[in-house]
């Protein structure tokens, strides 16, 4: 079995390199501008104009809700999403199809596997996108405290909100709250009014942070109140919260720890106890 699986992986290895070679000319070709991209990124740039008319609304639809979330709108256009996916499916079902002929099986089985496979193949971009954004999540909650602890120092010096969002978009450290902070700050250039494109920030980072945060801007706009206290007092929820989640994640530890404990640890320790006293019962007779 070890030799048929080790078969396997020669000829997809085999097959890719023979599709690569005699492809890539044609990829790169039809893709000029991808030369800093990754080695597989001209295949996506090549197939993506043919991809284009089969894109559908519920497909922009999507990639506009979780593109911005995973900082890759403007890699991921519709219609390369839409190559890269057919291309894993494709890559996904040639797979299944050579395992499946390597063993023999019946042609019902082969096109089972190759179905599943293919998509399988088609639904990782989907699941890879989510926990890309995912893990951005996690880091902009890390960030968010001292962005608003800038923010209130800006305020408090005295500059104007507009004014203090773009110092905090330009001076900030590096990461992705930031740069989803000067994603949307960049649409104010384009006329779009402060409060939409905060209220567009807020989707674009997902986090309920930076929704009370505009909720709680747009409500001081209104009636006139201080941005100070205000963003003071948010700061500092913000970091109460980050502390709560630290002590939360800290108590679910000993549960997490509980099944490799109970599966991996205590059945070494039970043969290491054990061993001598079998080995003595065993000499005893019994």
């Amino acid at each position: 079995m070890i030799w048929f699986w080790l078969g396997v992986g020669l000829a997809a290895v085999a097959v890719w390199l023979a599709c690569w070679a005699l492809g890539w000319p044609w990829a790169r070709l039809s893709a000029p501008q991808a030369r800093a991209q990754p080695l597989w990124w001209p295949w996506v740039a090549a197939l993506a104009p043919w991809c284009a008319p089969f894109v559908t609304w519920a497909m922009r639809r999507w990639l506009q809700q979780w593109g911005p979330r995973a900082g890759l709108a403007s890699v991921w256009l519709p219609e390369r999403w839409l190559a890269a996916q057919l291309l894993l499916a494709a890559l996904g079902g040639l797979l299944a199809g050579a395992s499946a002929w390597m063993l023999e099986a019946s042609v019902r089985v082969a096109l089972v596997l190759v179905v599943a496979a293919g998509c399988l193949g088609y639904c990782l971009p989907g699941q890879s996108l989510r926990r890309k954004a995912a893990v951005r999540r996690q880091q902009m909650l890390r960030e968010l405290p001292f962005m608003l602890d800038l923010m209130t120092l800006c305020v408090e010096a005295g500059l104007s909100l507009s004014a203090a969002l773009r110092q905090v978009a330009e001076h900030a450290p590096a990461g992705p709250l930031r740069q989803s902070l000067r994603e949307a700050a960049a649409l104010e250039r384009t006329g779009v009014e402060r409060a939409h494109w905060l209220e567009r920030w807020a989707q674009w980072a997902d986090l309920p942070g930076v929704r009370n945060l505009v909720l709680a801007l747009a409500q001081a706009d209104r009636l006139g109140m201080s941005l100070g206290p205000l963003l003071r007092a948010q700061a500092e929820r913000q970091r109460s919260e980050r502390f709560l989640r630290a002590e939360t994640l800290a108590l679910q530890a000993p549960v997490k720890m509980l099944f490799p404990m109970v599966v991996c640890i205590f059945p070494c320790t039970f043969l290491v106890i054990g061993f001598p006293i079998a080995v003595k019962l065993l000499d005893a007779g019994f």
